[in-house]
């Protein structure tokens, strides 16, 4: 892995804590949290203050999220909210910490320029050993505050502030005021500089977790079901009625079709469909280069399709139907009929313009893991693991790719594979089928 850490494509936008201050308060901070310390006096954290270096001395890296389940998070300062989240559990975990850092920067800026900000991705589940203690999180709560508890006792001054205007007799109440004395000896001036961080709470609806050899879980769609990566084998008591792996192909892209949240993209609006699939195709060959073991280092595109050429009948049956995609969409040639039984199918899709884009392309590129860009992009804990198994040859391809074609511009290149033009009018509703009403759209499926 470490040609991917010197390139910044691990571990990569982490922040530096160096300054003994700053150690300091994350020494303090991971006391109050775990009781445990670091003796390091430099490392790197993620957006939750994770570091993976105190990961290696404490050998815990769940030192933060014990159990996986309710994320502990350490703030030194609000830079990490442009870090990554590293060992994710959760896939919405990272968005929840960066909508909490965004919205209460002010405060989090002012509370962190004199202690660290400790707390906790809260939901009503302790422990998920068990699959099915997955469905009872609903929520998520945001519970944060210095390791002093800064803000706690603001609220608390607050409320003395309040009952001394309020009250009649309180001028004369000199316990009160000695309370309210010695609590803004901490928060300071509460009426001018109000410490308060907004009460936040998400809704946990669809998304994936790690547990479990790797669960999509769609709760909130018109047809609910969970994609179980690894296998249905003790999922039989989950609290939905469907319950796929990637051995169900038709029911997974009925799925997709029933809830709408695919669109081919050759389809698609605003982009280069055929200049995408041509990648992907790129890719396909790069794969099957690894498994003839010819040597790929520092391979340019035209040396790809050079060998695309040389060894074109060689080459699987995903690689043809995605040429046969190009040729109808740049030379007018016959349609392909590509069904979801063939294993190009996923890799003609791309995630619709629904809130759940996101973790619809996080799926998708599991279920097209040759296409490595999309998988590196969407789904990061999958790309690593698939990068520990891949010859060194197709690692230094990738990386390189990934260098010269992602890292120069990260936000293009995702608008250009996953952005949405605003459509020019809403679609009609589809016509509701009465069978699909009764018995759902995939028929009787057995656990």
């Amino acid at each position: 892995m470490h040609r991917l850490i010197q390139r910044g494509l691990m571990f990569g936008n982490l922040v530096e804590v160096s300054s003994p201050a700053l150690v300091e308060r994350y020494n303090r901070a991971l006391k109050h949290l775990t009781g445990k310390t670091t003796s390091l006096t430099d490392f790197h954290i993620d957006i939750s203050g994770y570091s993976p270096e105190i990961g290696d001395e404490l050998d815990d890296h769940l030192y933060l999220n014990h159990g996986g389940c309710n994320r502990q998070f350490i703030l030194l300062t609000t830079e990490q909210k442009t870090a990554p989240l590293l060992n994710v559990q959760f896939s919405t975990s990272r968005d929840i910490l960066k909508s909490f850092i965004t919205r209460n920067e002010p405060q989090l800026f002012a509370l962190t320029a004199r202690d660290a900000v400790a707390g906790e991705l809260v939901n009503s589940v302790y422990s998920v050993a068990d699959p099915v203690r997955l469905f009872d999180i609903r929520k998520i709560r945001v519970e944060a505050d210095t390791t002093t508890g800064t803000v706690q006792n603001a609220e608390k001054l607050g409320r003395m502030v309040d009952r001394f205007k309020q009250e009649e007799d309180a001028w004369f109440d000199d316990v009160l005021i000695a309370d309210m004395i010695s609590v803004a000896k901490e928060t300071g001036d509460v009426t001018r500089n109000p410490v308060r961080l907004e009460q936040m709470e998400f809704a946990q609806a669809n998304f994936w977790t790690a547990h479990f050899g790797g669960l999509y879980i769609f709760k909130e769609v018109d047809h609910p079901a969970v994609i179980a990566m690894s296998g249905k084998q003790g999922l039989e008591d989950l609290p939905i009625k469907y319950v796929f792996d990637p051995t169900d192909r038709n029911r997974i892209a009925k799925f997709f079709d029933y809830d709408k949240l695919v669109e081919p993209i050759v389809k698609a609006r605003g982009i280069d469909a055929a200049a995408i699939l041509r990648q992907k195709m790129d890719f396909i060959v790069v794969d099957a280069a690894q498994d003839a073991g010819v040597d790929l280092t520092g391979a340019t595109r035209r040396d790809i399709r050079a060998l695309a050429r040389a060894h074109a009948d060689d080459l699987p049956e995903e690689f043809h139907a995605l040429r046969a995609l190009v040729n109808w969409a740049e030379d007018d040639g016959p349609w392909p009929r590509i069904t979801s039984d063939h294993p190009a199918y996923f890799y003609t899709l791309r995630a619709a313009d629904t809130p759940d884009a996101a973790l619809v392309n996080m799926l998708l590129a599991e279920l097209a893991p040759k296409d490595v860009r999309q998988l590196f992009i969407c789904h990061k804990e999958a790309f690593y693991r698939a990068y520990r198994t891949w010859s060194d040859t197709k690692r230094s391809y990738v990386a390189d790719f990934l260098t010269r074609e992602y890292q120069v511009d990260k936000a293009g290149a995702r608008a250009a594979l996953f952005g949405h033009d605003a459509p020019m009018q809403e679609p009609p509703p589809p016509p509701r089928d009465d069978l699909i009403a009764r018995v759902g759209p995939w028929g009787a499926v057995r656990r």
